[in-house]
């Protein structure tokens, strides 16, 4: 026949808190500070960082937006300047810049330039054509070229 498991009870004869400290101590839901969650803000609280990463509260401060959701922005009176530097290449009498982004009116052009770029305010197509530059969509002659490939 198997032999039955001893009790642990038996180590412990003649002792008081058979090794479980101090009489008081395994005394109801008192001793733990609380059942479950119970105090995870006040008493617990270093135990609840621990084991729940800061998010048992939910979130806590703001992240900040990041920079790229900016939109890339060239001015006119940057290009004007390239140009003047001969820091642009010259083609067919004309400098040409291009630029994944948005070109802005501001400042004057002095140069006839060739501009390719990903959009750009009303008064940059005015400038252009009084200095005898223009301006098209970057995109659209990159998918019209890929097409002509195909």
């Amino acid at each position: 026949m198997a032999k039955r498991q001893e009790k642990q009870k038996k180590g412990y004869l003649g002792h008081r808190s058979h090794g479980r400290g101090n009489v008081k101590n395994r005394r109801g839901s008192g001793n733990r500070g609380g059942r479950g969650l119970a105090g995870v803000d006040k008493h617990k609280w270093s135990w609840a960082t621990k084991h729940f990463g800061g998010t048992y509260f939910g979130k806590v401060g703001f992240n900040k937006p990041s920079q790229d959701r900016q939109p890339k922005v060239a001015h006119l009176y940057d290009i004007n300047q390239k140009a003047m530097l001969n820091q642009l290449e010259k083609k067919e009498g004309k400098y040409v810049f291009e630029f994944d982004g948005k070109i802005l009116a501001t400042g004057s052009v002095t140069l006839p330039l060739s501009i390719r770029a990903g959009s750009w305010s009303k008064n940059v197509e005015e400038k252009l054509k009084a200095a005898g530059g223009a301006i098209s969509r970057l995109h659209e002659e990159k998918a019209h070229a890929e097409k002509k490939a195909a």
